[in-house]
């Protein structure tokens, strides 16, 4: 199962008390204050890691809390520290207070750790409050308690390459087609149910990776179909590409699909607007003789986007497709600012 927002509360542990401690050794009958610290509390500590790619595992586990620091004890010994309690996660996740809305963290790379409760402070002992006017303190400080924090958890899938599309434009058959991945596919709307990434190679030592957004409908930025919550893979995409149905069993025609398309994504986030993007005309193979992929085409032209016809059934365009996509993601990671033209 495919999971990718959860909300989970972490509890850092609290720090051990110190303590009142006084010397006894044959012979000194006024020994000193000898009480040791506190240990610090445990953090919780947040790791990404490339071999997860869902957050399922915290759905069923929502409490997260390290060990408390044990207490100091005499003869200056200092109480051990708790141990820390780590969390992993799939890279791509972003972290947010649940209270306050604020980012906390962005993991996304592998491997990368943040700190996201810090463990109490251990209590000083005795020892540390003697003086030349009080020789016997008797005054120690208690740990202090460790962080808690309620946190929503949200991933976002890296991929350089985002498919998008209204349900049934061939998103599913292309990525199976280009790449290894194989997410279910059929003649229905909505088949797809979860984001799908797939490794595309389309030179011996280069690659991309295209993830296949679930279809979106008119009204998806308000959360109408499958909504917003699958939006947000596409938040990391360097590289957007439309696929445009034109068969002439399409529900919509070219125009309305692409222009629609256009003002869900910048009504879900306005800089997706300025995302780098070409148009893929789908399903060419079945288009007969409608004038729709002609007329995608000059509509295209018009306005300066690169508009490619492609069959994955038959594999016509493929190979052009990738070609063109590889060299665009090669150009975007030297110039990542670069728009689209």
């Amino acid at each position: 199962m495919f999971v990718d927002e959860v909300q989970i509360t972490v509890k850092a542990g609290r720090g051990g008390d110190g303590v009142c401690s006084f010397r006894r050794e044959m012979f000194v009958p006024r020994g000193g204050p000898d009480g040791g610290d506190g240990g610090n509390g445990g953090h919780v500590v947040l790791t990404a890691s490339h071999r997860l790619t869902t957050l399922l595992d915290l759905r069923y586990q929502k409490h997260y809390e390290a060990e408390n620091g044990r207490p100091g004890g005499g003869s200056n010994c200092t109480g051990r520290r708790g141990k820390d309690v780590t969390v992993s996660l799939p890279v791509g996740t972003v972290v947010y207070d649940d209270e306050t809305g604020e980012i906390l963290a962005d993991l996304v790379a592998d491997g990368e750790r943040t700190v996201i409760a810090q463990g109490g402070q251990g209590g000083r002992g005795n020892s540390h409050f003697a003086t030349s006017t009080n020789r016997v303190p008797t005054r120690f400080e208690v740990g202090t308690e460790g962080e808690e924090r309620r946190l929503r958890l949200e991933l976002k899938l890296l991929a350089d390459v985002g498919l998008v599309g209204f349900p049934n434009a061939g998103k599913s058959t292309l990525i199976a087609a280009i790449s290894a991945a194989r997410p279910k596919i059929a003649d229905y709307p909505f088949t797809t149910l979860i984001p799908n990434l797939g490794v595309v190679r389309w030179k011996t030592d280069r690659s991309f990776v295209v993830a296949d957004i679930p279809g979106l409908i008119e009204g998806a930025h308000e959360g109408k179909g499958l909504g917003f919550q699958f939006l947000r893979h596409i938040e990391r995409t360097a590289f957007l590409l439309h696929l445009i149905d034109v068969s002439e069993w399409a529900p919509e025609e070219p125009l309305i699909s692409f222009e629609t398309m256009r003002q869900e994504l910048t009504a879900y986030d306005h800089t997706l607007n300025d995302r780098p993007f070409a148009v893929v005309a789908t399903k060419v193979d079945i288009a007969g003789k409608s004038d729709r992929l002609a007329q995608l085409q000059t509509y295209c032209r018009r306005h300066k986007y690169k508009c490619l016809p492609i069959s994955a059934a038959t594999r016509e365009g493929l190979d052009d497709l990738v070609t063109f996509v590889g060299k665009r993601v090669e150009s975007l990671r030297k110039t990542p600012c670069e728009m689209n033209s």
